[in-house]
């Protein structure tokens, strides 16, 4: 459970750091790429932090 909870808050530091970084840069192909790497992640802490703890 705990396992879950780290995984999800580290994604949305990732998402606020990210997140930031489209806003001030303002770039669409930068966006493009944090989209690509944000559904990554996602796709990475569904597989991994989803599984029951050991």
């Amino acid at each position: 459970m705990i396992n879950r909870a780290v995984a999800l808050f580290s994604y949305a530091v990732l998402v606020g750091f990210v997140g930031i970084l489209v806003w001030y840069v303002g770039r669409i192909d930068l966006a493009v790429v944090v989209v690509l790497t944000l559904a990554l992640a996602g796709w990475d802490i569904w597989l991994n932090a989803g599984e029951r703890d050991r």
